[in-house]
């Protein structure tokens, strides 16, 4: 299961605990642009590092390879998305994962892309 950035970010609120849980019974895998969007804010605190860095060290890290930026490139011509859903589209897309992200609607139209929301069976 590759993770999108948003479900990392949920996944350390106390409030999301079960889906904490869940990112851990899974064999989790993230893109390396994953990694720099959740690690790299601005305002992020060092708890919240922490906790971040912990999880990520469950994770398999998935390099961005020239073969992901090749598919990257076809999604974002075939439709508007941003540059970092395109590269974890076409990481989960390369490594044969399916993708768990809250944001349903910016992936459904992929073609071969298997996404969930972990948050509606996580509870």
């Amino acid at each position: 299961m590759l993770l999108d950035s948003n479900i990392f970010i949920y996944s350390v609120q106390p409030e999301y605990a079960s889906l904490c849980r869940w990112c851990l019974s899974q064999d989790i895998h993230v893109s390396n642009i994953t990694r720099l969007e959740v690690l790299g804010y601005h305002r992020l605190k060092e708890e919240d590092n922490k906790s971040f860095q912990r999880l990520f060290a469950f994770a398999v890290i998935c390099p961005i390879s020239s073969s992901i930026i090749e598919l990257a490139i076809k999604l974002r011509r075939g439709k508007s998305m941003s540059l970092a859903d395109a590269v974890i589209a076409a990481t989960a897309l390369e490594h044969r994962q399916p993708l768990a992200t809250r944001n349903l609607k910016d992936f459904e139209w992929v073609e071969g892309l298997t996404v969930v929301d972990p948050l509606v069976d996580a509870d």
